[in-house]
């Protein structure tokens, strides 16, 4: 069976709008703890990188694109759907998320919260990306 890259692409695109949304919401909601931490000294008032924001935004995006491909390459043994997309998502979004941001919450003198934010980034963004790409991807 091939794979028809054409709606993979559709879907990790569409993932990875709603998973920039997702963390753009997420974000909105750490502003305060952002600004606190800089204030304290703990975190640069300006980017080492200029084009940070954009970089992350296509780097959400690649991610996406790739738990599309893993959905796609799944339905065969898993099955097709959002169950098979859900545990998708789930796997990929615990790997990105939570170890990382486990030993920041537990190492950093910053306030849990920021670490607890970038994981629910990660972890529910790919969910919701590969629940997306699953929605949209046919054979």
């Amino acid at each position: 069976m091939r794979l028809n890259t054409t709606r993979v692409w559709l879907g990790g695109i569409a993932g990875g709008v709603v998973w920039n949304a997702w963390g753009f919401f997420i974000k909105t909601r750490q502003t305060p703890f952002y600004e606190a931490m800089q204030q304290k000294g703990l975190f640069l008032k300006e980017p080492r990188y200029p084009l940070f924001v954009v970089q992350w935004l296509v780097l959400v995006f690649a991610m996406s694109i790739l738990i599309a491909y893993l959905y796609a390459w799944s339905r065969a043994t898993a099955g097709a759907g959002a169950k098979t997309a859900v545990k998708i998502g789930m796997i990929v979004g615990f790997c990105a998320g939570v170890p990382g941001n486990f030993a920041q919450a537990t190492w950093s003198p910053i306030s849990r919260m920021l670490p607890l934010g970038w994981m629910l980034e990660m972890w529910v963004g790919a969910i919701l990306a590969a629940v997306v790409a699953g929605f949209l991807y046919k054979e």
